[in-house]
């Protein structure tokens, strides 16, 4: 067994993330495996996956194989285009297709780029976390000090997030905001899912892409009660942007900050984002890549965009409010629609 004891750099971190930092190499589903069987401990007692750490706490590590990553090649230096920077704190406009961090198969993300970038900088850690899919906005602490304080106002809910959504079909305006519990879970394979959870029927509703290649919202599958009351209050606020052919550009802005819960909470309107591979409907996707959807224009990730972000600057309290504006991709596919 191996204890470590929590330092600043991983003061109010969950244990989950906590774990998969530090065993590098080890697969989520196993760190979760042992997470759940009881093997990890904080200050001698059994854990969940979403306790915060404290600093000073002891942390109880079983025994695990952690993959040789020595063969691997280290993470290429690169900048992101800036929006806001000063010594407390970084805002980055992210790419689609680059996740913020790595792991589950992925060698590096924004974060290990960023830090190589910037040798001389004491201190480069994750605020929040986007979606790999997802383009926009993202914050990056350069201070404990900044961390700390910005990590609780996303979780204390004092932040301002808005975001940018394609969807299929004609969202109604009179539809503006979604009250449905989400039900974090893996598959089969290891894979992060989420679900809705039906509070009037005691069900769980499974949203994805079923084998057929259709979206939407496959059948109730009957499960009990405790499971059925896992879900998680979240709560999402929609405003129509504009009417498109066979689209609408939202608005789109989040109260709760739940894995995924735009993209399932829009799916479970019947109306998923455009290019979403997890929520999303296949085929129409499918033809957007291939042009056959807007004739001439191909479009291939998904266009959920993270346009504007609020919160408190961390030392000055001054309210900070940045924008990105829309991707050159997202703009073209807009404009080929009109």
């Amino acid at each position: 067994m191996t204890h470590v004891r929590v330092d600043e750099g991983s003061e109010g971190q969950r244990l989950d993330n906590f774990l998969i930092k530090l065993l590098k190499g080890v697969p989520k589903t196993h760190v979760y495996r042992v997470i759940r069987s009881g093997e990890v401990r904080v200050n001698k007692g059994r854990a969940a996956a979403d306790t915060r750490l404290a600093l000073g706490d002891e942390v109880r590590v079983p025994p695990v194989r952690v993959a040789d990553r020595s063969s691997e090649a280290p993470a290429p230096a690169r900048e992101f285009p800036v929006v806001f920077e000063d010594e407390h704190l970084l805002a980055i406009d992210k790419p689609a297709g680059v996740a913020v961090h790595g792991g589950s198969g992925v060698s590096f993300g924004v974060i290990e780029p960023l830090r190589r970038a910037r040798p001389d900088a004491r201190l480069l850690e994750l605020v929040h976390r986007l979606d790999k899919e997802t383009s926009g906005l993202l914050l990056i602490a350069k201070k404990r000090s900044a961390l700390v304080a910005l990590q609780e106002q996303f979780r204390s809910r004092e932040t301002g997030k808005t975001y940018a959504a394609l969807v299929l079909g004609s969202w109604p305006a009179s539809r503006k905001v979604i009250d449905v519990p989400l039900h974090k879970f893996l598959t089969a394979e290891g894979e992060r899912r989420v679900r809705t959870v039906l509070p009037s029927f005691d069900k769980l509703r499974t949203i994805g892409n079923t084998s057929s290649g259709r979206s939407g919202i496959q059948a109730q599958d009957d499960r009990g009660p405790s499971e059925a009351q896992a879900g998680r209050r979240s709560i999402t606020l929609v405003k129509v942007a504009k009417k498109l052919r066979d689209f609408t550009l939202l608005d789109v802005t989040i109260k709760t900050g739940r894995t995924h819960q735009i993209r399932v909470h829009l799916a479970h309107e019947g109306h998923p984002i455009a290019g979403d591979e997890k929520y999303g409907d296949f085929a129409v996707n499918k033809a957007l890549a291939k042009g056959d959807a807007v004739p001439g224009h191909k479009f291939d990730r998904m266009f959920l965009h993270a346009r504007r972000l609020r919160f408190e600057h961390p030392a000055t309290a001054e309210v900070i409010e940045l924008e990105a504006s829309l991707p050159a991709e997202c703009e073209a596919l807009l404009s080929a629609m009109r």
